[in-house]
């Protein structure tokens, strides 16, 4: 070694090596090498300082507002704890409840699929008003 005096050794336990770039981690401000730079790669402790991801509620799907030096699981936790509006039985609602209008059709629709002429709701192979005998306007249905 020429030179011993430039670089600096690497902050990392099982690595301390020299190098003549070292780099410094804006989270925990150490020295690192090129191996080591990464929050996860040197396991750094302050790297929910830099975290600029929003969490997210794992039982209601709400984002959870994290300010700057909070960790994000405390705040998740206290977040369901309080303020959570999970609710169980909303995982089991029915989707499919707007019913076909039509006599004698049973089919529903996820959307409500209304008629512009006499404003009924129905399904797919019902929509068209020359489909479900429409009554409404007395426009002609159709141009042919």
């Amino acid at each position: 070694m020429e030179l011993p005096w430039l670089g600096e050794h690497c902050s990392e336990r099982t690595c301390k090596q020299l190098d003549f770039l070292p780099l410094k981690c804006d989270a925990c401000g150490e020295v690192f090498c090129k191996d080591h730079i990464r929050y996860d790669d040197h396991k750094c402790s302050s790297a929910y300082k830099k975290n600029v991801q929003v969490p997210v509620c794992p039982l209601c799907n709400t984002p959870i507002p994290v300010q700057k030096g909070e960790i994000p699981d405390i705040v998740v936790g206290a977040h369901m704890d309080k303020d959570c509006k999970y609710n169980p039985a909303q995982q089991k609602q029915k989707i499919f409840t707007n019913k076909c209008t039509k006599p004698g059709c049973r089919r529903k629709e996820m959307m409500k699929v209304l008629c512009e002429q006499c404003g009924g709701s129905f399904c797919i192979k019902h929509r068209h008003p020359l489909d479900h005998a429409c009554r409404g306007s007395s426009q002609p249905i159709s141009k042919a």
